[in-house]
């Protein structure tokens, strides 16, 4: 792939699949359920992605989307956009996501890598920016959560790797994995004995 924005957005969208397929055969409640202290969550990782996605793809470059996202009001709570309300199905939320990468991916295909746009929220000496400097920021942003969902996912069933098919890790039976999980648990404690 010889066009450096084909191949930006190539990886962009390998990450935005990613994130989707963990919720994948889970139901409501694990969709949902938050497995850190702070609360992160499957559901609250696409519903944050999507509020950004939109901002940085469509405000950044005057090129808002059409759908209104409360979830930033900065009078409501902090952090609603890392979660989901028993009202926002997983439907809506997932198709919602859909759209705004959509809208995100004809940003891309219109715009030049060094189009200029302005972040309104990141400080006056940073805020002036070009697409190129976008997508590099949005698929750091998107492979991070894309990260907490396969921790996240592997939590609640063990499902894990980059893809439903789990290519990306070695071939082995629960067995290998339960030894190797043994190996480095043994490895830490006597770490810790030195």
């Amino acid at each position: 792939m010889n066009d450096p924005k084909a191949h930006l957005h190539h990886y962009l969208t390998n990450a935005r699949e990613a994130l989707l397929w963990k919720l994948e055969g889970l139901g409501e409640y694990d969709i949902r359920r938050p497995l850190t202290p702070t609360g992160t969550n499957l559901l609250g990782l696409v519903k944050h992605l999507t509020c950004v996605t939109a901002d940085y793809f469509g405000t950044v470059f005057d090129r808002p989307f059409p759908d209104p996202q409360p979830w930033f009001d900065p009078n409501g709570e902090p952090n609603a956009d890392m979660w989901a309300t028993p009202d926002e199905s997983r439907d809506h939320l997932t198709d919602l996501y859909r759209r705004v990468c959509d809208h995100a991916d004809t940003t891309i295909r219109e715009l030049d890598l060094d189009t200029t746009g302005r972040v309104p929220w990141w400080p006056a000496e940073t805020a002036h920016v070009t697409l190129h400097q976008i997508l590099v920021h949005m698929i750091d942003e998107t492979n991070r959560h894309a990260g907490h969902a396969d921790i996240i996912r592997e939590l609640i069933d063990g499902a894990a790797g980059m893809r439903q098919d789990g290519d990306n890790l070695p071939s082995q039976d629960p067995a290998w994995w339960t030894a190797h999980h043994d190996t480095i648990e043994q490895a830490a404690h006597r770490a810790a004995a030195q």
